[in-house]
């Protein structure tokens, strides 16, 4: 369980961190950290049991779930902005 707060929390920093650098892929504060903390939490997993080694420990766990909320809201982002056009 602790694992996927860490994933979260993390994706969801992630996340916010996609949208800050990104401005036109952003989601808005709380959209950017949503599907991050989403992105987060699914990627994590995902990404724990394709590589092990993200599994062990904490560290692992933040970055895999960092990484997969950045990428969730970026994608989710241009698939906002490919809609609006």
């Amino acid at each position: 369980m602790e694992q996927l707060i860490i994933q979260l929390i993390s994706g969801a920093v992630g996340g916010s961190a996609g949208g800050a650098l990104l401005k036109n892929m952003s989601l808005g504060t709380i959209g950017n950290a949503v599907a991050g903390a989403v992105g987060g939490g699914a990627g994590g997993q995902l990404l724990a049991s394709l590589i092990p080694a993200l599994a062990g420990g904490m560290a692992g766990q933040a970055v895999g779930g960092g990484l997969s909320g950045l990428v969730l809201t970026l994608v989710a982002g241009f698939i906002k902005n490919k809609m609006a056009a």
